[in-house]
């Protein structure tokens, strides 16, 4: 086949997912020229799976995307048809917004800002190969019709395409998500480049007709009547969801005994127990026969049915992802309630595919064995569109900083989840598609979805990506709440007027004058229930009375939470040199020696946190760094 020089870029961006469209967008706004390729045009930011954005830990994810100017809250903004805040009846810390999609409105709005961005080409195309340098550098991409693109780096956003391979039953076929084309050739040159890759396996439910469905014997579930943005540049969105018909209504169902007795009956016939898939699926999002199998004791599994959009009766089978044959998944879905005369539109399967070994890559997300090849998203070994398009951005930010010859641009496990996610796949590794979550964060009482702006922002701003006009609104964010804490401080209320307010909040009435902070600090008493008594506040968004109240109520834990992270600080400020001689370190273990030269981390903190170093180890690498400082 001939090959055709085709043109020149700064960036090339390999797929146009949930990673690929936020790693495009950074890299043309901070002034690179930019190509995204995607194999499809049909598959940019295409929900292969759930019609939704966020959850929990997932909806700090978009926050801190939006804070740091990525572009996913704003679009789930754009074109949800439900939001819900979970975890409410917990603390901050683990309250995340979640959001139904209308998912082709979602794929259309993100397809038009991409088009819309000035230095930011989108076509069409497989990638087969990539161009290499000797160093081994990357210098562009070929495609299967022969033409070259040349670019100063390449970023891989491959999602589930990657050899992707469909199991229903014992039907096996090569394809990539929701039908479409896999990508094969990249996915054996990569393995001839010597890059470390490995099978993993995702699914997902089937769809199914909504008119199909018998609503009554479901419970229904509505969403909040204040929606809550994703997007820190949104204050309201009541009056756009009303416009547009308001929120759309899901519905909640279970399994029953009947329903595991047919799944059992028909393990045999699964690909997940046949022997076929080889790669290794999800823990946090199993399939339903691997449920049944491992949950033998649980008589019920939640079953949620979510629309797909306004102007589709799809629904989306929530929960209930299989790799079984259509018969059965006939069978099985009309014993649940509600969907006993269910029409299956498009069956449930599962995809098998390639991606790399995260431990393979710097912090940066760049290739550890080729230069300027950046990964991100499922590439990395991660699930879930949120875990993907934060990997994007930060992969996109960090390639612009290196062609520039500047610093890394590197968030760490006390700054945000986007660090605690990136520093888990490259100084950890995984061992199964990898899923964020509020426990996997130690700071997470600092972390919160209502203060992303106030940690983010400025850093972003820093790096040239978050515009002034957002930057300014987070300014203006800081100074209120700062001097509103300071007024709230000052004033001070008489018993007879704070006290109709406490009763009426269920909480103790007092008997001398008290700060209106300190009445706010009280759990039963929210900053709404006080305003009848504090005509002279400041008029405030939702986003900041919430940030307001969190901050005021948990100062303790939270100045006590700073005290930790400025320990942690400490090790993670402990730089190691990019040439150390691990090897050579006469008290590490042999293990620990390996894993260092191979990982090569980047602080103390990083060492620590490696698997197989002990704190042992660091306590001899501490002692050799200073040794080192006292030679020069």
């Amino acid at each position: 086949m001939s090959r055709y020089e085709m043109g020149t870029y700064d960036v090339i961006v390999v797929g146009a997912g949930h990673a690929g469209c936020e790693a495009g967008l950074a890299c043309a706004r901070l002034g690179r020229r930019t190509l995204m390729l995607s194999i499809n045009l049909e598959a940019v930011a295409m929900m292969a799976c759930n019609p939704s954005i966020g959850g929990t830990g997932k909806g700090h994810l978009v926050r801190e995307i939006d804070a740091l100017g990525g572009e996913m809250g704003l679009n789930i903004d754009k074109t949800f048809i439900q939001s819900r805040m979970l975890n409410t009846a917990k603390g901050p810390a683990v309250h995340s917004l979640r959001a139904q999609a209308d998912k082709n409105r979602y794929h259309i709005e993100m397809k038009k800002t991409l088009e819309a961005e000035p230095l930011l080409e989108l076509k069409q195309g497989e990638v087969v190969d990539l161009l290499m340098e000797d160093s081994p550098k990357v210098c562009g991409v070929v495609l299967r019709t022969g033409s070259i693109y040349r670019a100063k780096a390449v970023i891989l956003a491959t999602g589930t395409f990657l050899a992707g391979k469909v199991f229903i039953g014992d039907s096996v076929y090569e394809s990539g998500p929701n039908g479409l084309a896999p990508s094969t050739e990249l996915a054996q040159r990569l393995r001839e480049y010597g890059l470390p890759m490995r099978r993993f396996k995702t699914g997902t439910p089937a769809r199914a007709l909504a008119k199909s469905l018998d609503y009554g014997k479901m419970t229904p579930q509505d969403g909040d009547e204040q929606i809550v943005p994703f997007s820190f540049m949104n204050d309201s969105l009541e009056e756009q969801i009303e416009a547009e018909g308001g929120q759309v209504r899901c519905w909640l169902t279970y399994t029953n005994e009947k329903t595991h007795e047919v799944i059992r009956e028909n393990f045999h016939r699964s690909a997940l127990f046949g022997g076929q898939i080889e790669g290794v699926g999800p823990r946090y999002c199993p399939s339903i026969e691997d449920k049944v199998n491992r949950f033998a004791d649980r008589k019920r599994h939640q079953t949620f049915i979510e629309p797909e959009g306004r102007y589709t009766d799809e629904v989306y089978i929530q929960g209930m992802s299989s790799s079984l044959p259509e018969d059965v998944q006939d069978a099985f879905y009309r014993t649940i309630d509600g969907l006993e005369h269910l029409e299956i539109v498009r069956p449930a399967y599962a995809i098998e595919y390639d991606c790399i070994d995260p431990l393979a890559l710097k912090a940066t997300l760049e290739s550890r064995q080729i230069e300027n090849l950046f990964c991100a998203g499922q590439f990395n070994g991660s699930s879930g569109y949120e875990e993907a398009a934060a990997q994007g951005l930060m992969a996109g930010i960090n390639v612009v900083q290196k062609l520039e010859g500047l610093e890394p641009f590197i968030l760490d496990r006390s700054e945000a989840y986007i660090g605690v996610l990136i520093d888990d796949l490259v100084t950890k590794g995984t061992n199964e598609p990898y899923r964020i979550m509020t426990s996997r964060a130690e700071y997470r009482l600092l972390l919160r979805q209502d203060n992303a702006d106030l940690r983010l922002t400025e850093k972003s701003r820093q790096v040239g990506l978050a515009t002034e006009e957002r930057y300014q609104k987070m300014l203006r964010k800081k100074e209120l709440l700062e001097k509103e804490k300071e007024r709230l401080q000052r004033l001070m209320l008489q018993p007879e007027k704070i006290n109709p307010v406490l009763e009426g909040c269920g909480s103790t009435p007092v008997d001398e004058p008290v700060s209106l902070i300190e009445v706010l600090r009280r759990p039963q008493v929210s900053y709404e229930a006080t305003a009848s008594v504090d005509p002279e506040r400041p008029e405030m968004s939702r986003h900041e009375q919430q940030a307001l109240a969190v901050q005021i109520r948990y100062e303790g834990y939270i100045d006590k939470q700073v005290k930790q992270v400025e320990r942690f600080k400490r090790l993670e400020n402990r730089r190691l040199p990019e040439d150390l001689d691990y090897l050579s370190i006469e008290g590490i273990r042999t293990e620990a020696r390996q894993k260092l030269d191979q990982l090569r981390p980047v602080s103390v903190g990083q060492a620590s946190r490696i698997s197989g170093v002990s704190p042992a180890d660091i306590n001899v690498l501490l002692v050799h760094l200073e040794r080192m400082r006292r030679k020069k």
